[in-house]
């Protein structure tokens, strides 16, 4: 699963990218695509890495792109920004969204044309998604309406054509396409369309140092109500902080954090934001050969994990011993002591998995 990194020029894209991935890419290199797997922050993979002490460990992991959605200056229009059709083809590719919003002053970096506004900026990016998206929807319509005159239109089609409709009006509200309820026949019938305004969405308000630990500053606020009306996620971090504390060693980072007051990184919290944000959970399968946190959708079944893992076990599949989270971490993370109090679960084909379940699969092929 992708995640892109998006925002205006200046916003601390590039400094949140180098906090995500403990890279050190150029702060101020232009036309560059910078792509990252990282793994996803989860204190009961560590816990099980402790108690198993295995040979190998593989912690769940997700990407995350700086750069392939470029927005340039454009002196012409007045608007200050220009986007291009590479922007759109970019975030297109993505399977979520990380909108960087400046909300800190800087000596450095001129403020933009009437100032530091989050709320401002965030608009302004998102009307120019819901703009790709009418074009799309735009273009398809003409198409589709030609082949319905022309009596030549499939009952696919005819399908497909009612529910762009129904997207056009609501874009046309200047709602994005994701707070439309649609049934699964309707998202199969644009699935294709990739619509940039229909992707998971986390708002990131980039504050100053000196606002580190305040819940919601308030120059972020009128952004952080925006955000609880449209039901997105908003995570206010110093960007330039986080890139930082990410080039720490582990013990260093812990002692900063501590410090300043700080349970945990906020470049953490966001990571798990955005692995959430896809619908994706974590199982695990533990041993003294491996540790393995393996990513699945949500509502995942039991076979459906099995074949994550590999295709012969879904395909022999016979049971699934199940123990949950709760339990293997309260047996002191010893699968066999959960198994001798009676923790473990024998459970079916339909049975869905729940996020922090130890996993083992009986199979026979």
């Amino acid at each position: 699963m992708e995640v892109g990194v998006i925002g205006l020029p200046q916003s601390g894209k590039t400094s949140l990218y180098n906090a995500l991935t403990r890279s050190n890419v150029d702060l101020y290199g232009v036309g560059q695509t910078h792509v990252g797997v990282i793994p996803v922050p989860d204190r009961r993979f560590d816990l099980a890495v402790a108690r198993c002490r295995p040979k190998k460990v593989t912690p769940a992991t997700i990407q995350f792109t700086e750069g392939g959605a470029r927005i340039e200056r454009d002196v012409q229009s007045g608007r200050g920004e220009r986007f291009g059709t590479d922007f759109f083809a970019g975030v297109r590719n993505v399977d979520a969204l990380v909108l960087v919003v400046r909300a800190f002053e800087s000596p450095l970096v001129p403020a933009p044309p009437g100032g530091i506004a989050p709320l401002r900026d965030a608009e302004r990016v998102m009307e120019e998604l819901l703009l790709a998206d009418m074009t799309v929807v735009e273009n398809r319509l003409e198409k589709l309406e030609k082949a319905r005159v022309q009596k030549r239109q499939s009952p696919a089609e005819a399908a497909e054509h009612q529910v762009l409709l129904r997207i056009r009006a609501h874009l046309e509200g200047m709602q994005p396409v994701r707070t439309l309820e649609l049934t699964e026949d309707e998202r199969r019938c644009i699935r294709s369309f990739a619509f940039v305004s229909g992707k998971p969405l986390i708002l990131v308000a980039n504050v100053d140092e000196s606002q580190i630990g305040v819940e919601v500053p308030e120059v972020v606020r009128p952004l952080a109500g925006y955000a609880a009306a449209q039901s997105v996620p908003l995570i206010c971090l110093c960007a330039r902080v986080e890139m930082e504390v990410a080039q720490m060693a582990p013990e260093e980072e812990r002692d900063f954090l501590t410090e300043m007051g700080i349970a945990e990184s906020a470049r953490d919290r966001l990571i798990r934001a955005a692995y959430a944000s896809l619908g994706l959970i974590s199982f695990f399968t533990v041993g003294e050969d491996e540790v393995r946190a393996w990513t699945i959708t949500r509502g995942t079944n039991a076979v459906g994990a099995a074949e994550k893992i590999h295709s012969d076990l879904a395909r022999g599949f016979i049971r699934g011993e199940v123990v949950s989270w709760e339990d293997f971490e309260a047996s002191g993370g010893c699968w066999e002591a959960a198994k001798s109090q009676g923790k473990m679960r024998l459970e079916g084909r339909e049975y869905i998995v729940q996020d922090g379940d130890v996993l083992h699969i009986r199979f026979k092929v």
